[in-house]
């Protein structure tokens, strides 16, 4: 997305039907967010509600993964079969009633019902968000509005550690987890708003709907994209998830499952999730530490919004590069400065400022970037189905770093926990560097093309 086409979009012209959609859609974002966030700052309020073991918090904060690793194994399968635009309203209305149900809880089992609940929905949105927008956009301007999906989660995240604020001096976290209806509610508006996407439509045999939603969000070239998706539809119509395992899908299994295991054993999400802990530590109160979140929230938007303004001008795999090298580095730093005794006061702030740039180079490379190649290198028939395997070796992934987090913290100390990471890290890049393709500017039915001639995808 560069900056003319924002201009164009700005004065009237372009494609700002698919803008505004693709902005709908990515609200599946700001709910994975939103949840993510909300739990650092309310579970530090939780604890004084509850009488809780450290294995009992653990499964608090996780729950949520949990549910969405399940959504997330299911949810692929329903949008294929239900279509892309139901699925968002089924995550909506999950969404909704997770998020009541945690403000209302009288006991932690309640609570972690909700978080469960809560998972599914966000499991759902984790797949139908990416997959929804990578279908429905020009494969010109493909990347950066598929990237608007994990700028709605960075802004959720963000939201959440106001909202923590907000309510940091009462205490009050049944109004934290409670505000998440609100989103929910939103979405479920706005979906009103939003065809369904014209691959899925194509599919099922609904042609002249597909051919209607390209014409509002293409500026020309329909037909010969109907083509194309009418042509990949006959050559993959006897395929089914069984040929993930076929010889010629593996590459594309391969990348996708490493980059879902590789975001999250960088430690992203242990930093997100205990943010508040972590700050706590150096010596910040409970007030303070939320509020040096919301500062950490800033910034991984910020980042993100320049993630998306260069994704399809540099490409993926060179923001890959550059947001990996940098999170080894930062998170070298961040080990060395946990390991430092006598920092005094300073602690905090240096700690807060290496945690800032570790955000940054997630935000502008694995964070927007994963999801934008998960939604491209699968072929349609598939597509959902091969998502859903990916996403549910992501929140498998965030289940256990975030479970392990305290128990290693605790046991070797944070310094070395960092350190753990930065190593991820490095294998990490250099499976960027040795499988990862570019598919900057090309077509879906393309990139599936290459993958059914044996092309390699990293060539």
């Amino acid at each position: 997305m560069s900056t003319a086409t924002i201009r164009n979009v700005l004065s009237g012209d372009g494609d700002r039907f698919v803008y505004v959609v693709s902005a709908l859609a990515a609200l599946n974002g700001l709910l994975f967010g939103f949840d993510t966030g909300i739990i650092s700052g309310a579970f530090l309020f939780i604890q004084d509600s509850f009488v809780m073991s450290p294995l009992v918090e653990g499964i608090i904060v996780s729950g949520a993964m949990a549910g969405a690793a399940a959504g997330a194994a299911v949810g692929g399968q329903l949008a294929d079969r239900l279509g892309r635009r139901r699925l968002i309203l089924i995550a909506a209305i999950v969404f909704f009633v997770g998020s009541f149900t945690m403000a209302v809880a009288p006991n932690v089992p309640v609570l972690v019902a909700g978080r469960l609940i809560d998972g599914v929905a966000i499991g759902f949105a984790s797949i139908v968000g990416p997959l929804y927008i990578s279908e429905i956009a020009p494969p010109r301007i493909r990347g950066g509005l598929t990237s608007l999906n994990q700028l709605m989660v960075t802004t959720g995240i963000l939201l959440s550690y106001f909202v923590n604020y907000a309510f940091a001096d009462a205490g009050a976290w049944r109004w934290m987890l409670g505000a998440g209806m609100v989103p929910a509610v939103v979405l479920a508006i706005g979906i009103l708003k939003m065809p369904e996407s014209p691959r899925w439509l194509f599919e099922h045999g609904r042609k002249d709907e597909a051919r209607a939603v390209l014409k509002r969000t293409r500026s020309g070239g329909v037909e010969e994209e109907l083509g194309d998706i009418e042509e990949t539809v006959e050559t993959q119509s006897e395929t089914g998830v069984r040929d993930l395992l076929a010889p010629w899908l593996r590459p594309a299994l391969v990348v996708g499952l490493g980059l879902a295991v590789f975001q999250q054993i960088t430690g992203i999400n242990a930093v997100i999730y205990y943010a508040p802990t972590i700050l706590e530590s150096t010596g910040l109160g409970n007030v303070a530490s939320i509020l040096a979140t919301v500062g950490i929230g800033t910034i991984n938007v910020v980042m993100t919004i320049v993630a998306i303004l260069l994704v399809d001008r540099v490409g993926r795999r060179r923001l890959l590069l550059v947001g990996v090298g940098g999170m080894v580095a930062t998170l070298a730093v961040l080990g060395t400065v946990f390991y430092l005794p006598g920092l005094g006061g300073g602690l905090g702030v240096i700690a807060t400022i290496s945690l800032m740039l570790f955000v940054s180079f997630f935000a502008i490379g694995l964070g927007p970037v994963f999801w934008l190649l998960i939604s491209e290198i699968y072929p349609l028939s598939v597509r959902g189905s091969a998502m859903g395997v990916v996403t549910v070796a992501n929140w498998g992934a965030n289940l256990l770093v975030s479970l392990t987090f305290p128990v290693l913290t605790d046991g070797v100390g944070t310094s070395a926990t960092f350190w753990l990471f930065g190593l991820c890290s490095l294998v990490g890049l250099l499976f960027v560097y040795r499988y990862v393709p570019e598919t900057k500017g090309r077509t879906l039915e393309a990139i599936e093309d290459d993958l059914r001639q044996n092309i390699s995808l990293a060539d």
